[in-house]
């Protein structure tokens, strides 16, 4: 296997895992804390952490897993790995539909509208908001975290293939 592809699929790889990790953290940390905050500091955090998510070190493991993924699965089918490269386009596929594109269809425009939002005084009124954002936006967290993670899996069993069309590993 030429080191290019070696290096091609460690970064489908990497940023798989990447993204899973960042959507992953969110489900069994971030909005756990949050939800047991007082509402208003919910808001404002989340309102803050949305802002400051868009920059030049998430830009690659958002936008770019597909793309990588893509790459490899058609660099491995020129390369006569085509068992394999259909795993890694698997992968691009389910990330950039049940990541991406998710993300930007629905936990995107529920940020702008949280953003919008200004902290009621009221603990009562920013509890409602709280919870409503909440618990919709976690659900769709959930599905990006478990695409991201299929992705990875796909990525990694597109590895696999390689290796043992190259009769690097064996499985018993």
């Amino acid at each position: 296997m030429s080191g290019f592809v070696t290096g091609l699929s460690l970064l489908s790889i990497l940023s798989c895992g990447a993204i899973f990790g960042f959507f992953y953290a969110w489900v069994c940390s971030t909005m756990w804390g949050l939800d047991q905050a007082d509402p208003r500091v919910a808001i404002q955090a989340m309102q803050a952490m949305n802002a400051s998510v868009r920059n030049a070190v998430f830009f690659p493991a958002f936008f770019l897993t597909p793309v990588i993924l893509g790459a490899t699965a058609l660099v491995l089918r020129a390369k006569g790995f085509g068992a394999a490269g259909f795993w890694f386009g698997a992968g691009a596929a389910v990330y950039l539909v049940g990541g991406l594109i998710l993300t930007m269809a629905v936990n995107v425009p529920m940020n702008e509208a949280l953003a919008a939002t200004a902290v009621p005084e009221s603990l009562d009124e920013a509890r409602e908001i709280w919870r409503a954002y909440s618990e919709r936006w976690q659900v769709w967290n959930q599905a990006r975290t478990l695409a991201s993670g299929a992705a990875l899996a796909l990525a990694a069993w597109g590895a696999l293939r390689l290796n043992l069309a190259e009769g690097v590993a064996r499985i018993p």
